[in-house]
């Protein structure tokens, strides 16, 4: 995805507008950094190749631009109506992350564009929205983040049932991750932080693995059956991980976010939340179970070759729980 000069700069100018927006001292910047942050990661989703591409670029043209039309909206309710802008910014902030209820946009723009967009889409494009949300919490802001987080572990759950796309499998497993994110903005922002930081490395070791091999939907994966073990092994730990399974890498920050949950006295919360993870962990199963249990006839085209140093590491990252003392890892 970086090969390309141009894609390069709107890459750096992409994450200068998160900087800009994470860090400003007042709401008329941070729209501008939004704005740059859209209008850099428009070109890089986008391809004359790819009428998919195309299409996909326009969709998130178009709702970002209204999430960014609702937050210049929310100046005049409190010059015309006296009222506090907080419950609109945090709505257009919503929708701008793809948390449900406004999350119908998510799957389709993920689903048109290349496994390299997606990681960005997926991480990066997260960090504004949601360390603005973390800005400005209060009373009536933390109903919206409580019913958000409970209607996005739902969707990302049962939404990802019946897809046989591994692009909108991994939108939905986004969206069900982003319950446990605003959970964790719910508490603090260093919870959400190492939350943050922990999901995009699991969902990034994911997706490069279905990027090298060029796998974009479930019967490619029967592919699998026929390549070395290391892989298929590769495979199984990083969807565990992404799963949130003991003892792997990505169950910390859900134990941390479990935790203070229980502190809190919010176990209804957590328990739409830990079902809601269980439903995603059938269909992370469901990528690599059959290529670990059935054999099936050789296809003629079969995955690309991956490295053997990029197996070994992914199989390090998510399985540093076990090489490394728990107590060190909790309290970030």
């Amino acid at each position: 995805m970086l090969t390309n000069p141009s894609r390069m700069l709107f890459m750096c100018t992409l994450m200068l507008g998160v900087l800009i927006a994470i860090s400003s001292p007042s709401w008329f910047t941070a729209w501008i950094g939004l704005e740059l942050n859209l209008l850099s990661f428009i070109p890089i989703i986008s391809s004359k190749l790819n009428m998919y591409a195309a299409e996909a670029a326009l969709k998130y043209f178009l709702i970002q631009a209204l999430g960014s039309a609702a937050i210049l909206a929310s100046s005049p309710t409190l010059l015309l109506f006296n009222s506090s802008p907080n419950l609109l910014i945090s709505i257009a902030l919503l929708l701008k992350m793809g948390a449900a209820p406004l999350h119908l946009w998510f799957p389709p723009v993920m689903q048109g564009i290349g496994w390299g967009q997606c990681i960005v889409l997926m991480t990066i494009q997260k960090i504004a929205p949601m360390l603005l949300l973390s800005y400005h919490i209060n009373s009536p802001i933390t109903e919206i983040i409580f019913l958000s987080s409970i209607l996005s572990g739902l969707a990302g759950g049962l939404g990802g049932l019946n897809q046989t796309l591994l692009r909108k499998i991994m939108a939905y497993s986004s969206i069900n991750h982003m319950a446990w994110m605003l959970a964790a903005v719910y508490f603090n922002t260093p919870l959400w932080t190492n939350y943050f930081f922990i999901y995009s490395i699991v969902s990034t070791s994911v997706v490069l693995i279905l990027h090298q091999g060029q796998i974009f939907h479930f019967n490619q994966t029967l592919s699998f059956s026929h390549q070395n073990s290391l892989l298929k092994l590769t495979m199984l730990f990083s969807l565990l991980s992404l799963g949130g399974v003991p003892p792997f890498l990505g169950f910390l920050p859900k134990m941390m976010v479990m935790n203070e949950l229980a502190v809190g006295g919010g176990f209804i919360w957590l328990t739409v939340l830990l079902s809601s993870a269980l439903i995603t962990l059938f269909y992370y199963l469901r990528i690599i179970m059959t290529s670990l249990t059935i054999a099936t006839p050789k296809m003629k085209v079969g995955l690309a070759p991956i490295s053997l140093p990029m197996l070994t590491t992914i199989s390090f990252i998510n399985l540093i729980p076990l090489a490394t003392p728990m107590s060190t890892l909790i309290p970030f």
